[in-house]
């Protein structure tokens, strides 16, 4: 088994790492385009086999994909983040160049890979890498609903004083503001969180979970890594280990929810073969009203990727 993950920055170095000590895959590629930050960072991690004890063997390469060839799953995290100055479109501009790039390369060597995408923005990216790729569906994900629904649990767990192990919890829609947490399908060991908490209180912690990457910026300057990382590590454990785990990914909707021709963050059943199932909840109309726009918002940002041409 091969796992390669492009991009070696914090949140691909990571991704790697807990991989790697999961013994998720017998060989873990990291790739970037920095002279020498892959190849450091895989040996770094390398280093602490004897010390966590795994076999999982890690290398580096500096933007060369023969290496990749042949991984079972790729976890794409390149681009850049926003800057100063620049606006949303130029954000999308130069990611979905980037993406299309790392994506084709990704192909050329790896023609049956299962990819999973966390470069942002991440709807309309996960979106640039199907494009780019003309795999099944199935086979192109993004990586944002685990990522925001443990944000949600680690709150809930914090507020209650109790252990994450205990909340089960499910979240829709787009990567942002626009996400839809659900507290009517939250429970605690099977018991409404309603009986935990108020509904202002609730409703005050899905408001930070919208707003748990903004959170983490404003604290450190820069996007956050740690949780990141494992969210992405998990869809690659489910995918090589054959789980068939209930998680929200970012997939492609044929008429699920309403919605057709958009990848949105949905439950789905995530095994060997990728997304093997999308779950259908019952929402009420207020919770699908909170889809609908979610949707409308990353359909709008997906109309900014398909006026570029770029798949002409």
């Amino acid at each position: 088994m091969k796992v390669t993950v492009i991009g070696a920055g914090n949140v691909g170095a990571t991704c790697a790492n807990v991989i790697a000590h999961k013994e998720l895959a017998n060989e873990v590629i990291l790739l970037d385009i920095k002279e020498g930050i892959a190849e450091g960072k895989s040996l770094d991690i390398w280093q602490t086999a004897p010390i966590n004890i795994f076999d999982t063997r890690v290398k580096g390469y500096t933007n060369n994909y023969e290496p990749t060839a042949s991984s079972d799953v790729v976890v794409i995290t390149s681009g850049l983040p926003r800057k100063p100055g620049m606006s949303r479109d130029d954000l999308i501009a130069t990611n979905a160049g980037i993406v299309k790039s790392v994506t084709e390369s990704v192909v050329r060597f790896s023609p049956e890979a299962i990819i999973i995408v966390v470069s942002n923005p991440l709807d309309v990216m996960t979106y640039c890498a199907y494009l780019a790729s003309k795999f099944d569906s199935r086979r192109v994900m993004g990586m944002a609903g685990i990522l925001d629904t443990a944000r949600y649990k680690a709150f809930l767990a914090e507020e209650l004083n109790i252990s994450p192990k205990e909340i089960q919890a499910m979240l829709l829609g787009g990567h942002g503001d626009t996400m839809v947490p659900l507290p009517r399908y939250t429970t605690v060991s099977g018991i409404p969180i309603s009986e935990f908490l108020p509904e202002e209180k609730i409703h005050a912690i899905v408001e930070r979970t919208k707003k748990g990457g903004g959170e983490l910026v404003n604290l450190m300057g820069t996007s956050a890594w740690y949780a990141p990382g494992a969210a992405a590590a998990q869809m690659v454990e489910a995918i090589v280990r054959d789980q068939k785990r209930v998680l929200p990914v970012c997939a492609w909707l044929t008429g699920e929810y309403g919605l057709h021709n958009i990848y949105l963050g949905v439950p789905v059943v995530l095994g060997r073969s990728g997304v093997e199932k999308i779950i259908e909840l019952k929402l009420n109309e207020e919770e699908m009203d909170l889809v609908k726009k979610s949707a409308a918002a990353v359909r709008e940002v997906c109309n900014v990727l398909d006026n570029m041409n770029l798949f002409t």
